[in-house]
């Protein structure tokens, strides 16, 4: 029996949403399809979120938390960045709302500026917060940091995004852990 419970029903269609957003992008997505998906009516997809733009916004919240990422020496930051990524991006790619943003920002102005916030908010400033106050000026800090947001997000982009394979997880965890440390080293 299914529960009416209407909390549980707007999570499960949240994470059809995710899933067909990350799988299929924006513009292949509909209400229909995810309702269908999800075992509802469209009518709830409109009551919960307001629509397709509504359930999009809603499918595309992240939350990454980095802090564990900067907690140690410098000089294993590649390290633990790489662990980090590899981990986010094998644990359940299909419902990823970060990969979701990713593949919409051609599509949707508003999935381009959510990512760059994200991007900006989450990566780029406590990176470069880290670099800072792990002993490097000012100026080097900002490059080295934003080096390795543009490295990341272009590897992200080509691997996830134009759905390319992504390989061995370990070979991957590996090839990234050393070049971030490079950028990070300078």
């Amino acid at each position: 029996m299914t529960s009416r419970n209407a909390a549980t029903t707007k999570q499960r269609i949240l994470e059809h949403a995710q899933r067909q957003f990350a799988q299929n992008g924006y513009a292949a997505t509909t209400v229909k399809g995810v309702a269908d998906a999800a075992g509802v009516s469209p009518n709830l997809i409109t009551r919960y979120f307001g629509g397709k733009e509504g359930i999009f916004l809603a499918a595309t919240r992240v939350e990454i938390p980095v802090s564990n990422s900067f907690d140690g020496n410098r000089s294993e930051l590649g390290s633990r960045l790489a662990a980090s990524i590899v981990e986010r991006w094998f644990g359940a790619p299909e419902e990823d709302p970060l990969l979701v943003l990713q593949r919409a920002s051609g599509e949707r102005p508003e999935a381009a500026e959510a990512l760059a916030v994200f991007l900006d908010t989450n990566s780029l400033q406590p990176l470069y917060h880290y670099l800072r106050d792990s002993g490097l000026d000012d100026a080097d800090a900002r490059a080295r940091a934003a080096a390795i947001d543009a490295f990341v997000l272009g590897v992200s982009t080509r691997r996830r995004v134009l759905r390319s394979e992504l390989g061995d997880p370990a070979e991957l965890q590996t090839w990234l852990s050393t070049t971030i440390q490079r950028l990070t080293d300078g």
